[in-house]
């Protein structure tokens, strides 16, 4: 690991993740710091600080990915905070966790919404307003 990289893994998770990447380093530092020091110089000093997708659509890749996988709620709690962070409106990362549900199954998608929801009762989004319906419309 290069210092060069890890500060730009840093910088990157900050930017991404705000103080919920530094909480994952630090939890990791009486453990396995050097599972935390490739999550900070490889996921984001390498792959997240890449040019090839803005960081919002790196989120959307992430939360398919953690929902696709199941069991990564609490990972899936910090991208969903991520994903705000980035852009993604709330209901932008529902309707992708909807979109799961065809290729991951109900239960994997139900349980990523409601890790979202917790972040967006957190973040004081909730209720959320209307929902878009299949033609495009707020209901």
């Amino acid at each position: 690991m290069t210092d060069e990289r890890f500060e730009r893994g840093l910088k990157t998770l900050t930017e991404i993740d705000g103080e919920s990447g530094q909480r994952v380093i630090d939890a990791l530092a009486d453990v396995s710091p050097a599972l935390g020091e490739a999550v900070v110089s490889w996921g984001f000093g390498e792959i997240y600080s890449r040019p090839g997708l803005a960081p919002r659509d790196r989120q959307l890749v992430t939360l398919g990915m953690l929902t696709a996988l199941g069991g990564c709620e609490p990972q899936l709690e910090v991208h969903v905070n991520a994903s705000l962070n980035v852009g993604l409106t709330p209901a932008e990362i529902v309707e992708a966790l909807l979109h799961s549900a065809v290729y991951c199954g109900f239960p994997k998608a139900l349980n990523a919404t409601f890790t979202a929801k917790k972040v967006f009762g957190e973040r004081g989004l909730l209720p959320m307003t209307a929902p878009i319906n299949e033609k495009g419309d707020k209901r």
